[in-house]
């Protein structure tokens, strides 16, 4: 019914809109993850702002730009794209369209008019591997990343590096789920993978891989494990089997384009709050005060700069 109703939004003719648009990559909103985590960003502005948005849920790729077109056409400003895949869409239309401004999330596009939110999420996947370290009985931890690409081997490598910062003799497995789009959105794929980490003695297992990690989440919890979530907060999904979750705030990137988009590069990580660990009533009983402190200690030393975290799309290479 939402996609229905968005998409009538979107028809030729209809009122022009004097508001922000975002849309959502596959997997929409409501996906426990990177989309829910943006759409909760939309909502803060609504709520400070007593101002409406629109919305679009793309349900395949040719929506992509098809959506930013008809949003520019109606006088939406900005018009925000959650994920990289909307790069190309956001790049044409921000160009056709020079004088609307856009923002895209995770992806740079290099226009006058558009504003591009990354992220250090090797920052955040770093303290995610202290924390996984420290809670690993058997010294094998786990990750089972999305589709095949620098984004997430980015994650992998500050995850690893967390790990063995913690803990130098831990072992790590670690696998993608595929190489095209569709790896995000296949938890059966997941859980497969999961099952077969956690037979090679993974007893902690990050799962970086869109709604294909609620696969690897709930055959985490089934085999008595522990999983650790990304994007939103995903600790209440399993209690008792989520050591913690990554927050990649998404949320943060949506708020202040909506709040005014100021073109260029936005880099987020720890400093700037655009990266966290999920510490709540549903994961306290997993984390002990000394692994807390030890986690605490490293993300101090990172924001000051004293400890730097290798990001491997810039090195090329993970140690």
């Amino acid at each position: 019914m939402r996609r229905v109703l968005a998409a009538a939004l979107l028809c030729f003719g209809a009122a022009a809109l004097a508001e922000p648009a975002i849309i959502f990559e596959l997997g929409g909103k409501q996906d426990k993850s990177f989309g829910q985590a943006a759409w909760e960003g939309a909502e803060r502005w609504k709520r400070e702002t007593g101002q409406p948005y629109a919305e679009f849920e793309i349900a395949n790729p040719a929506q992509r730009e098809q959506a930013a077109r008809r949003f520019a056409e109606r006088g939406a400003d900005p018009i925000v794209g959650v994920g990289f895949p909307q790069a190309s869409s956001i790049a044409a239309v921000a160009r056709a369209y020079p004088r609307r401004h856009f923002a895209i999330v995770d992806a740079v596009v290099a226009l006058p008019n558009v504003q591009s939110f990354v992220f250090r999420e090797q920052e955040g996947a770093f303290l995610a591997g202290v924390l996984a370290a420290l809670a690993s009985k058997t010294g094998t931890l786990g990750f089972v990343g999305g589709q095949d690409i620098p984004l997430v081997r980015k994650v992998l490598c500050g995850y690893v590096q967390g790990a063995k910062y913690a803990r130098p003799g831990i072992r790590l497995v670690s696998a993608m789920t595929g190489t095209t789009n569709a790896a995000w959105t296949d938890p059966a794929r997941g859980a497969e993978i999961a099952r077969t980490q956690a037979a090679e003695g993974a007893d902690v297992i990050f799962a970086a891989a869109g709604t294909t990690g609620l696969g690897v989440l709930q055959a985490v919890a089934d085999l008595g494990l522990l999983g650790i979530g990304v994007d939103s907060n995903q600790n209440g999904l399993h209690p008792g089997h989520m050591l913690t979750s990554m927050l990649k705030r998404t949320d943060v990137a949506v708020y202040r384009a909506f709040k005014g988009v100021q073109p260029g590069v936005t880099a987020l990580g720890l400093k700037e709050g655009g990266l966290d660990l999920a510490f709540d009533a549903e994961n306290a009983p997993l984390v002990t005060p000394t692994m807390r402190r030890q986690v605490e200690a490293a993300r101090a030393a990172i924001v000051g700069g004293r400890l730097k975290v290798i990001d491997a799309t810039v090195t090329g290479a993970c140690r």
